[in-house]
This record gives structure tokens, C-alpha cells and sequence, in this order.
């Protein structure tokens, strides 16, 4: 069997993502892994303010236990494209979701995932921070458009 081609290891580590085990997930990322988002994103706000997380554990515990109290129901990933050159991986993406806030969240992504010995040493993630803060802030409307 042919070794993983390094997008194949990037699916394998989305699919790892979306079971919210931190084993599964832990096994996808080096020990010294970092994760950057730009800085004072919703999500980060929301939770513990930081938007560079360090370290596998730490990246495990976001994944698994803090991005679902925010992105509480409704989670869906699309792709939209997929590159790879080498151990670089681009991932675009649209997210859907609902928030704890009980809005509804769209918001595309791209992502460039570096490896390292077959797993992931660092990620770069960009999104659209104006429309998420909008998402994340905006009244919330009952069932008959009433804020």
C-alpha cells in the first residue's frame, strides 16, 4: 500500500476533527504544533482570547472541547478546494453552524496546514473576522423575525 499523500493525511486529520475525541485528534498534530487565527477573532474572543494556540494539547483542547460551545449544533464543512505541494496543504472551506448565541453561522475559510513527519506542525487559518463578528453579535431573531 502506498504511504498517505499529504492531502490525504489533511482529510484524515479533518476527519479526526469532526469526532470531537481528543485521542483521535492528537494523533494528527506534533507535539510542538501551532495553531494561528487572526488575532481578536470572534471564536477566540469568545472563549479564552487567544488566537495562536501552542502545543498539541492545547490545540486538542480547542478542538474538542471548546469549539463545540460555540459552534453548538448544526456543524457542517464543505470543501471547496484542496491543494497540496509537497508538506503544504490549502484547505478552503465554507463552515455553517449555529452559534450559542442561537444565530446562524456561514462564514468561508482557508486553511495551509504544514507537516512534519506525517503529521501536522502548524496551521494558518483565515476567514472573513468582519462577517463572523456580525454573526457573533448580532441580536438574535425569535421565529417570527422579532429581536
Amino acid at each position: 500500500m502506498d504511504a498517505p499523500t499529504s492531502k490525504d493525511l489533511v482529510i484524515r486529520a479533518w476527519r479526526a476533527f469532526a469526532t470531537q475525541d481528543p485521542a483521535r485528534i492528537a494523533e494528527v498534530f506534533t507535539p510542538d504544533a501551532e495553531w494561528l487565527a487572526p488575532p481578536h477573532n470572534a471564536t477566540a474572543r469568545t472563549l479564552d482570547g487567544t488566537h495562536h494556540l501552542v502545543g498539541r494539547d492545547r490545540i486538542v483542547r480547542f478542538l474538542a472541547t471548546e469549539f463545540p460551545t460555540v459552534f453548538v449544533a448544526d456543524r457542517s464543512v464543505e470543501f471547496t478546494a484542496i491543494t497540496a505541494e509537497g508538506t503544504t496543504v490549502v484547505v478552503e472551506e465554507r463552515m455553517r453552524a449555529t452559534l450559542m448565541n442561537g444565530n446562524h453561522y456561514d462564514n468561508d475559510y482557508c486553511f495551509i496546514f504544514e507537516l512534519r513527519d506525517g503529521l501536522i506542525h502548524r496551521v494558518r487559518e483565515y476567514m472573513d473576522t468582519r462577517r463572523a463578528e456580525e454573526m457573533f453579535t448580532a441580536a438574535t431573531l425569535d421565529t417570527t423575525g422579532q429581536i
